[in-house]
């Protein structure tokens, strides 16, 4: 298995920030820096994650853009498996993680993602641009992408959430749901913090 990072934004090309951020995560294959999107491009990668399996040979024998289709993955993964040996045992594919995995699920299509600095080349700085970022939304779950060190304070539904703790550039969760849902948030990060994105995933009727 190998892995290729094609930055969304530009700390994603920085060395550092990629492998502290796979330490994190517990990634141990190798991981190259697509830091121009050479890769992306030769591909025709239409979203993130892009997924490519090739067999014995080196022909292309499935492909995948953005989340989902798990199960399906897993199970190009063992039929190319058993053209190496039909008989090995393998274990069933893993079960859904969210209720949005299921097979056959329905979803509902979240917001659109927003980009506060004012396009994805740009954070949305605290302190220069505002001190708050408030927001209305209809999904399942919201998430940021962060840059920086300090505490991020979270306001949903004019409720307080416990604060983040924002240690370096990440993907970081805002809140989740258990189903689609209408909230409004309002984030309050320390001076200094920057935000790049806020977004926001599908989630059942």
């Amino acid at each position: 298995m190998i892995g290729v990072q094609s930055p969304r934004f530009p700390f994603g090309g920085d060395e550092a920030a990629v492998a502290a951020g796979l330490a994190a995560l517990g990634v141990e294959f190798p991981v190259a820096i697509d830091a121009e999107h050479d890769l992306w491009s030769a591909y025709g990668c239409e979203g993130w994650p892009s997924l490519f399996l090739w067999s014995l040979g080196g022909a292309l024998s499935w492909f995948h853009f953005g989340e989902g289709e798990y199960a399906g993955t897993e199970e190009a993964i063992q039929a190319e498996l058993r053209e190496q040996d039909a008989l090995q045992d393998l274990p069933p594919p893993l079960a859904p993680l969210r209720a949005t995995d299921e097979p056959g699920a329905r979803v509902m299509a979240p917001s659109p993602e927003v980009f506060p600095g004012g396009s994805w080349e740009r954070p949305w700085t605290a302190g220069e641009d505002g001190e708050e970022l408030v927001l209305r939304y209809e999904a399942g779950s919201a998430h940021a992408t962060l840059e920086g060190d300090g505490e991020l304070a979270i306001e949903l539904d004019g409720a307080a959430l416990e604060p983040l703790e924002v240690a370096g550039p990440a993907l970081y969760d805002l809140a989740e749901h258990p189903r689609h849902e209408s909230h409004a948030l309002v984030l309050r990060p320390t001076p200094g913090l920057r935000v790049w994105s806020v977004s926001f995933a599908a989630g059942v009727p």
